[in-house]
Order: C-alpha cells, then sequence, then structure tokens
C-alpha cells in the first residue's frame, strides 16, 4: 500500500477508534478488498488518487479481506470489492464494484468537502483559457507568497514574454541558478523569447507564402515561415520548412535552420513525437 498520511491498514483492533471513532470528525471511506480480486486491484488507485487529492477531508481505510476475516463479516461483506463511507459512526453510502473515477466522485461530493482549490492550477487553467491577466495576477500573488518556487517564476516570466515584455523574461532566464536554466522548463522559456525576438520584424504569412509558390526554396521566406509556425504553435509544420531550407541552402545564416531544428527540439522536449520524427529526418539528412 502506497504511503500517505490519508490512507491506512484497518483491522479488527483498530477499526473502532480509526474509523468509527474518528468518523465524527472526518469522514472514512473503507475499501475491502483481497489480492486475489482483480476489480479490487483496478478499484483501489483511483481510491488512493482520490484520498491524495481531497488532501485529508476523508481518510481511506483499507481492509484486507483474507488477513481481517472476523472484521470483514462484520461488515456483512458479501463480495469483493466492497466500499463503505462511514460518517459519524454510520454506513451513508457505498459500493461494491469497481466504479470508475467519475462516479467515486459523485458519491464523495454528497457526502465530503471538496477540496481546496490549488491556486497554481488555477492559474494554469486561466492561461489556457485565454484568460492571461487572470492567470498573471495568480502567479503573482504566488509569486509574492513564495519567491523561491521557480515554476512560479519561470511561468510568470512565460507570461511576460507572451505580453511582449521579452527584456523581463529574460532578466528572469538571467537570475536562475546555473543547475535551473538546464531544465526543461527553462529551456523552453529561452526558447520561446528568442523566436519572439526573431518574430519581431517578420513579414506577414501570406507574403511568406506567396513568395514560396514563386519559389520553394527561397530560405529567407522558408527561415521566416519557419519562426511564424513556431509561434503559432504549429510544430511540426515548423520542423517541416527547416528541413526544406537545410535542403535547399544549408549554410544559409551560419545554418541557422539547423540551430533553429535543435532549438525546437529543446522546446519540446525528447518525448514529443514530431521530435522524434524529425530527429531521424535531421540525421538522415546529415548521415
Amino acid at each position: 500500500m502506497t504511503q500517505s498520511p490519508y490512507i491506512f491498514d484497518a483491522t479488527i483492533d483498530n477499526f473502532q477508534q480509526k474509523v468509527m471513532d474518528a468518523s465524527a470528525t472526518t469522514p472514512i471511506l473503507v475499501d475491502v478488498w483481497a489480492d486475489w480480486c482483480a476489480p479490487c486491484k483496478q478499484l483501489m488507485p483511483i481510491l488512493q488518487k482520490l484520498a491524495e487529492e481531497y488532501q485529508g477531508n476523508f481518510q481511506l481505510a483499507k481492509v484486507n479481506a483474507d488477513q481481517q476475516q472476523e472484521l470483514t463479516a462484520s461488515l456483512g461483506v458479501r463480495s469483493l470489492p466492497t466500499v463503505i463511507l462511514v460518517k459519524n459512526g454510520q454506513a451513508v453510502d457505498g459500493f461494491n464494484s469497481a466504479l470508475p473515477e467519475s462516479e467515486v466522485r459523485k458519491i464523495l461530493e454528497k457526502h465530503v468537502e471538496a477540496p481546496a482549490e490549488d491556486p497554481y492550477e488555477n492559474a494554469h487553467a486561466l492561461w489556457e483559457a485565454g484568460d492571461v491577466d487572470g492567470a498573471l495576477a495568480l502567479l503573482t500573488e504566488l509569486n509574492q507568497k513564495d519567491p523561491d518556487n521557480l515554476d512560479v517564476l519561470i511561468d510568470l516570466a512565460q507570461l511576460k514574454a507572451e505580453q511582449g515584455d521579452l527584456d523581463t523574461a529574460e532578466q528572469v532566464l538571467a537570475s536562475l541558478p546555473p543547475e535551473e536554466k538546464l531544465q526543461h522548463k527553462a529551456k523552453q522559456l529561452a526558447a520561446r523569447v528568442k523566436f519572439l525576438r526573431q518574430s519581431g520584424a517578420l513579414p506577414p504569412v501570406a507574403d511568406l507564402e506567396a513568395r514560396l509558390a514563386d519559389n520553394p526554396k527561397d530560405p529567407e521566406a522558408l527561415h521566416q515561415l519557419a519562426l511564424h509556425k513556431v509561434l503559432q504553435e504549429q510544430n511540426a509544420e515548423a520542423m517541416d520548412l527547416l528541413i526544406r531550407l537545410m535542403q535547399a541552402d544549408g549554410a544559409y545564416k551560419d545554418g541557422v535552420a539547423k540551430t533553429t531544428l535543435v532549438e525546437l527540439f529543446e522546446k519540446l522536449g525528447n518525448n514529443n513525437p514530431d521530435v522524434r520524427a524529425y530527429r531521424r529526418r535531421l540525421y538522415t539528412l546529415m548521415h
């Protein structure tokens, strides 16, 4: 069983104190399970995840049916898994199958106080929804409370960069400890700032596409359109244009196509499927 302050093993000896008595102040979710029970093993990680998410608003009591046969019988368990929600010393809800997470949540919501919202997650939700000002306000507040939280600091710099304040973003990058500059988030930010700097004087996309229609090997148009695609998060298209630039003129601007590709690989990370595909194409092209 995973070590957690919100999860414990219930036995015949501690059940009265840790479940029945404790449920007067904190709801207890009793999970009766066994090693041989496949649905039990399917349900177990869901219950453990929710216990962690609720951060103590309920406790998860694990009852091993094989080891605690007397307790299991006293609970009237007839099948496994059996889950009982105990509140104020009474069984108030429960189920006896491997429910999906959404259904378990519905049961908990009826009896258990919702977990406190994470302001960092809220900031990212606002960011993803396009509310940059709201995300910036939350992250600024978090940064004031905990200036040493580098994740918050880098996110703040990223938002500043997106708003055009590249100087602040670069100052944040420069202030990071040397080992932190090597982390993926910091590399992503550095690449993003560089691409934003380069985008300042880019011609419109339509003009670049028209130039490439006339001359598909126009190196400047390939490079500039690739930068546009990066800023639009159309990364596969950007990589394709950079490969085309290497094929058309690999020496253009001291090999900027290869340099930009490598920066883009670092920005997205090695697990990105486009990175894996275009890294292979780059290797093939170079060899």
